[in-house]
């Protein structure tokens, strides 16, 4: 019973060890598959909206942007991988952009802890006004690659 036991065990280690290495391998995209927002909104839907939710839909759009924007000369939307842009998908490669990923999710961390604690004394309009921006923005990208 013990050597079904032990050969089940290694078994299962095996074969978790070869997912995860394969996961390694695989090409990694510049910009994040979870980076989007679900719905642009108009200035009467916000004007509805509680103050609570315009401070998350607010901060969602941040998050997006501080996760695309800096990365717009590779690409705008996900699934674009270092292989498909002829960048070499080796282990230094794939550091310096697990670095990048890293200082950006600090970066995103800090700046909503803060933006949970000041947002709420900012003014509705003003607030309003700048979510508006924020997606006007997001559109843009989106037409970003009509420009080359």
């Amino acid at each position: 019973m013990k050597g079904k036991m032990l050969f089940f065990s290694l078994s299962l280690l095996l074969l978790t060890n070869i997912a995860f290495s394969q996961k390694k391998n695989e090409p990694k995209s510049i910009i994040s598959d979870k980076v989007s927002i679900t719905k642009y909104h108009d200035k009467e839907d916000l004007e509805r909206m509680q103050k609570g939710e315009l401070l998350g839909l607010y901060i969602e759009r941040i998050e997006v942007l501080i996760k695309t924007l800096p990365y717009i000369a590779f690409a705008t939307k996900p699934g674009v991988t270092m292989t498909s842009l002829g960048i070499p998908d080796n282990k230094e490669n794939r550091n310096i952009l697990d670095d990048e990923f890293d200082a950006t999710n600090d970066f995103i961390k800090s700046s909503t802890e803060f933006q949970q604690k000041m947002l709420p004394y900012s003014d509705t309009s003003k607030l309003i006004a700048a979510i508006l921006f924020y997606e006007e923005t997001l559109k843009a990208l989106h037409e970003y690659s009509e420009f080359y």
